[in-house]
């Protein structure tokens, strides 16, 4: 792993994701490793010949001034990287930036796949509406492991569960689902105790990453190659139709809300989580960028 420090001008990025105001990004580059993702692109920004996954550029910015005018704003750390990967144990530059902003009254979001993230739990539950995400697609170590250098996925609900018992709200976020391996209801299942959200979102193939993963299906589940051909060559949607339908089903049966693209509704804490679809993510942000 090639660890590099690097000095930026700002960490504090004006965000145009719908969800935020903020991306918050302490490291370019990340040490999970994820075959999927989508923030490979990145690296092109950068001067590193190692693969994506393989290296990691350390920020440091100028302490924060002036932090109050971010009050009533939302900051959504880890849009291109995890903030809590593991060089964070050693730089600590996500708890840097935390601690720069405590008591502004900015609201933050996180998005993580380490428990680390237990580290701060004491400082993020100072934050107004401060909110943890788990990225969860398995409940399978196997596949898992093929996927990601995250940690477990029993020490992922682990976490969560602490998170939620202290009164932080918590998102399962299923991402990628990749169709005919992840059961997405297994993994509510597994988790609807202890978070206030489940993310739903679809397995999207682009770049440079739609032809690795396409192979290793071949590899790995070649009796999945016809679905596959017939979603990501042919672009057809029947798949996530039929399997947003099941769902829609299965929150009925199970008390939960169902929902499309509206993070904004959270369930209370004791109460069923609310479950919302980004399958149509796509089509949000297009929507999105027009209004």
């Amino acid at each position: 792993m090639d660890i590099r420090k690097t000095e930026v001008k700002s960490v504090m990025t004006k965000s145009n994701l719908p969800v935020s105001d903020y991306s918050v990004n302490p490291y370019t580059g990340c040490e999970h490793a994820c075959k999927y993702c989508y923030a490979s692109f990145m690296k092109r920004f950068t001067n590193h010949p190692e693969p994506w996954g393989e290296f990691v550029d350390v920020k440091y910015w100028p302490e924060l001034k002036n932090t109050k005018k971010y009050a009533g704003k939302e900051a959504f750390f880890g849009s291109v990287t995890d903030c809590y990967q593991p060089c964070e144990a050693e730089y600590k530059r996500t708890r840097a930036l935390l601690e720069q902003l405590q008591g502004s009254g900015i609201s933050i979001s996180i998005a993580t796949k380490s428990d680390l993230v237990l580290r701060d739990l004491d400082l993020i539950r100072t934050f107004p509406n401060a909110r943890v995400s788990f990225s969860i697609n398995t409940l399978d170590e196997a596949f898992r492991k093929e996927m990601d250098r995250g940690v477990s996925i029993e020490r992922r609900l682990n976490a969560m569960k602490k998170f939620y018992e202290a009164g932080i709200q918590t998102t399962c976020f299923i991402s990628p689902i990749f169709p005919g391996i992840t059961d997405v209801k297994a993994i509510i299942d597994e988790a609807k105790d202890y978070c206030n959200l489940v993310w739903l979102e679809n397995l999207n193939l682009r770049g440079d990453y739609k032809a690795r993963i396409l192979s290793w299906i071949h590899d790995t589940h070649p009796e999945l190659d016809p679905l596959y051909h017939d979603i990501y060559t042919k672009g057809s949607r029947d798949y996530w139709s039929a399997l947003d339908q099941e769902l829609r089903t299965y929150a009925a049966e199970n008390g939960m809300d169902y929902l499309r693209d509206n993070d904004q509704h959270r369930s209370e804490f004791g109460e069923p989580p609310v479950i919302v679809n980004y399958f149509y993510h796509e089509e949000v942000k297009k929507s999105a960028k027009k209004q």
